[in-house]
């Protein structure tokens, strides 16, 4: 890994311009805009509401890899917590096996622990898993996160995904069976609908 790069971050908003332009570019290689469809979500930015802060790996002024983590109030079995969960998790294809993405997905960890949050937790890929769980994810074995909203749901299940938590709080290390086989609802709303 290159002994330059650091990892910076700032609310998604705060993001200096020329960052933010890099970073959406490795966004647009990850996940290519759609010429024909709607404006998308990275354009804009993630809902406010979900408190999106930006992580990036940076080397001599260089966007190397980047994520987002987003927070919100999550219910489930009768208990509230507050969750947060990787977003937009990107390295530049060019660089892609160097470990940069490995470091920041850790990164990503260390901050969503250190934030006071109760737990992390998000979905992705299945053959991306191994990826996630050297970081220090663990696999909900049979979870489902469903998002959207209660009234127009986005569940993790239509894909090949599964969904990966760590348990930061003692409350939510003791409740965590209630996390595995199970549909839970995080509902971050119609923009994130998923993360």
């Amino acid at each position: 890994m290159d002994g330059d790069a650091e990892i910076l971050s700032w609310p998604e908003a705060d993001v200096p311009a020329d960052l933010r332009t890099q970073a959406r570019a490795l966004h647009d290689q990850a996940w290519p805009p759609d010429p024909a469809g709607p404006e998308r979500r990275s354009a804009a930015g993630h809902d406010p509401a979900l408190r999106p802060l930006s992580l990036l790996l940076v080397a001599g002024g260089r966007v190397l890899a980047a994520l987002d983590i987003l927070s919100k109030e999550l219910e489930h079995a009768g208990e509230r917590y507050a969750a947060s969960g990787l977003s937009t998790v990107v390295t530049d294809e060019s660089l892609r096996r160097r470990g940069y993405g490995r470091q920041l997905v850790r990164a990503g960890y260390e901050t969503i622990a250190a934030s006071g949050a109760d737990l992390g937790i998000f979905t992705c890929n299945r053959p991306l898993a191994p990826f996630y769980e050297a970081a220090g994810w663990e696999i909900l074995p049979g979870s489902v996160l469903v998002g959207g909203t209660p009234d127009e749901p986005f569940a993790s299940d239509q894909w090949d995904s599964v969904t990966l938590a760590a348990f930061f709080s003692e409350r939510a290390r003791r409740r965590a069976g209630d996390f595995s086989g199970a549909r839970i609802g995080l509902y971050p709303g119609t923009i994130d609908r998923l993360w």
